[in-house]
């Protein structure tokens, strides 16, 4: 669709956030006691999480409202599931109940979709193995299997550059493998924001680490704490009502999320900003407005990789090209990221070149055409941003957004018949 003329003034009602959620998830069963969750995102990732949690023995109940959950937890409530856990094609689920099950007596078993069959987890695998755990994993992909009930390692070293699930699957777990592991990161750290925002959480879930320049560790407790806790909106999501504020002069403004957020992909606002939109940013609230033509930018987004074809999908109406660097950990995700990034520009008709961890594009003139999603959710949610402002971009597989935002072409219908105002007004 594409919207008519005029900026619109809106408040976009981004849902929680799925990185929270998942890791609140993980840390509320390990909690002993009975932890309240708010802000809970319901999506295709949080609820293979959910199930997975409940086959592994957890009772977990909807609170009062929608986003409302509660998880009556701890390791004594824990159980190795009788059947093979499905996660679908969630990440974060099978990479981090990979890591719990290794607590947890007797066999886990996980398996996925025909998309997670391909997804690397070996170093992950290779982790654990170094813990002392017992893992059987024959491609290095999923399905794997994990003897559980014992870590007796305590020192694990892991390549920083593939991903930092990882290292988040071995922090959510080690603090209550009964004495302290220390675990090193051999290069540098890919989306480090993200392993940050677990030690926070951790922390308020009665963990002890600490942090050092190349590495983590941590130290034995008897048990994390049950809590109330809050999730915040979800920064990666809140991308795209940011972007197309900034691509089509509009004027929104995404509440409960500010310059204190947990997630590093909050400073996609600050690429905007470099780009020429106006960011407004309050403690509870950020606004970003379009006032006019982008321009193209050079920019790292090693550590915010996830909001990289946020910007890609816009850069063809900014004046200028736009490169963007150090993404290589990108093309290990739902699909190759970047791979499919430059093959749907290109059927977009714009010039782009790559290279094993870098895009550059030289906008040129919009041809209509219908985007391929390869089953990748953000592919679906980055290119319908650009399908706002320009006539003939059809999604191909719409239903895909699903996996972590099912609400988002509610919201794109609810923006798009909110009332026409222009920016500033």
């Amino acid at each position: 669709m594409r919207l008519v003329a005029g900026g619109r003034l809106f408040s976009w009602p981004v849902p929680g956030s799925k990185s929270i959620t998942n890791r609140a998830f993980i840390l509320a069963a390990l909690a002993e006691g009975e932890s309240v969750l708010s802000g809970v995102l319901e999506s295709d990732d949080t609820r293979y999480m959910r199930l997975g949690l409940c086959s592994m023995g957890l009772q977990i109940t909807d609170g009062p409202t929608s986003d409302h959950v509660l998880i009556r937890g701890g390791l004594s409530q824990l159980t190795c599931p009788p059947e093979p856990v499905f996660v679908g094609n969630s990440g974060t689920t099978v990479r981090f109940l990979s890591a719990m099950a290794a607590l947890v007596p007797g066999l886990t078993t996980l398996q996925g979709d025909e998309h997670m069959a391909k997804r690397p987890i070996a170093d992950l695998v290779d982790g654990l193995r170094q813990l002392g755990v017992n893992v059987e994993c024959a491609s290095g992909c999923p399905p794997l299997s994990i003897q559980g009930g014992r870590v007796p390692g305590a020192l694990v070293r892991m390549r920083g550059d593939k991903s930092s699930q990882y290292f988040t699957a071995l922090l959510l777990m080690a603090g209550l493998a009964g004495h302290s592991i220390r675990i090193e990161i051999e290069g540098n750290l890919v989306s480090r924001p993200y392993v940050n925002m677990t030690i926070k959480m951790l922390q308020d879930f009665g963990a002890q680490i600490e942090s050092e320049e190349n590495a983590f560790v941590v130290h034995p407790v008897r048990n994390y704490k049950a809590i109330a806790y809050e999730i915040e909106p979800d920064a990666s999501a809140a991308s795209y009502p940011f972007a197309l504020a900034a691509v089509g002069g509009h004027d929104i403004t995404v509440k409960h999320l500010g310059p204190g957020s947990l997630q590093g992909d909050y400073t996609f606002v600050d690429v905007l900003e470099r780009m020429g939109a106006v960011v407004h940013r309050q403690a509870d609230n950020t606004r970003v407005v379009g006032v006019g033509t982008l321009r193209g930018i050079d920019v790292d987004m090693h550590h915010i990789s996830d909001t990289m074809m946020s910007l890609a999908a816009i850069a063809p109406l900014a004046k200028g090209p736009t490169t963007i660097r150090n993404v290589a950990n990108i093309r290990i995700k739902e699909t190759d990221r970047l791979l499919a990034t430059v093959t749907e520009l290109r059927r977009l008709g714009q010039e782009v070149q790559m290279g094993d961890d870098w895009l550059r594009i030289d906008p040129r003139p919009i041809i209509p055409a219908t985007v391929q999603c390869y089953s990748d959710h953000r592919m679906a949610m980055s290119f319908a941003v650009l399908g706002t402002v320009v006539d003939g971009i059809t999604i191909a597989d719409p239903a895909c957004v699903s996996k972590t935002y099912p609400t988002f072409w509610n919201h794109m219908e609810q923006f798009a018949s909110a009332g026409v105002r222009h920016a500033g007004e």
